[in-house]
């Protein structure tokens, strides 16, 4: 009689959904647990050397200012696609992604010497992404996750004015940042709560281009 009312049907289907929700809850307990265990074990990153190089990396989404001297009508300001090309008047889809701005001026140039005398090409970046690979990401427990272009000297506070803060169920003191290094990805521990509430320098690390933070949950 309840299946043939439907009062079955809409329970089993019910409990399914219970079912499923509860598998996934889980998963995210499991993986927090995990990810708890890591922070515990991860050694400190105070005072080490950020060590990257200096020069820009041009990415997706950036903003490109072509200036060609003595030739105007060839000066453009255009955007890097998400296939990391560009396109300029005579030019047509040359790479920019992974390229500092003199590398990209000496391409554009290699391609105009068919058209005029001694090209004289200039690149400016006018707006900032930069490369996916060099971005700082922020996930977990901050008031902002987000990606943001690394630049020379940023720093850990530098990262957390950012990302608006920790939220209240943050566990500052067990954030680490997930560096990739030649033998291959390394953990190390720093303590937010330390650099954000009492201010304690020595956690003010330099940030590596490609790192991401990650900040967990209080357990209770």
């Amino acid at each position: 009689m309840l299946n043939a009312s439907g009062i079955g049907v809409r329970n089993r289907r019910t409990g399914d959904a219970v079912i499923r929700h509860c598998s996934w809850f889980g998963v995210l307990a499991g993986l927090a647990l995990i990810l708890g265990a890591c922070t515990g074990s991860a050694p400190p990153l105070v005072g080490v050397a950020a060590g990257a190089e200096s020069q820009y990396i041009i990415g997706p989404g950036d903003a490109i200012n072509v200036f060609v001297y003595r030739v105007p009508e060839l000066s453009v300001d255009v955007p890097v696609r998400p296939d990391g090309l560009i396109s300029t008047p005579l030019v047509p889809d040359v790479l920019a992604l992974g390229k500092t701005p003199s590398q990209l001026a000496r391409d554009i140039e290699d391609r105009l010497k068919k058209y005029i005398k001694d090209p004289n090409v200039t690149i400016m970046v006018a707006g900032f992404a930069g490369e996916p690979v060099r971005q700082i990401r922020v996930i977990g427990e901050v008031a902002q996750p987000f990606a943001m272009p690394y630049h020379v000297e940023l720093s850990l506070l530098d990262v957390m004015i950012a990302t608006k803060g920790l939220t209240r169920f943050a566990a500052g003191n067990r954030a680490v940042i997930v560096r990739q290094e030649p033998g291959g990805p390394r953990t190390y521990n720093v303590r937010l709560d330390d650099l954000v509430k009492d201010g304690d320098v020595t956690q003010n690390v330099p940030m590596q281009p490609g790192d991401t933070l990650y900040v967990p949950q209080s357990w209770f």
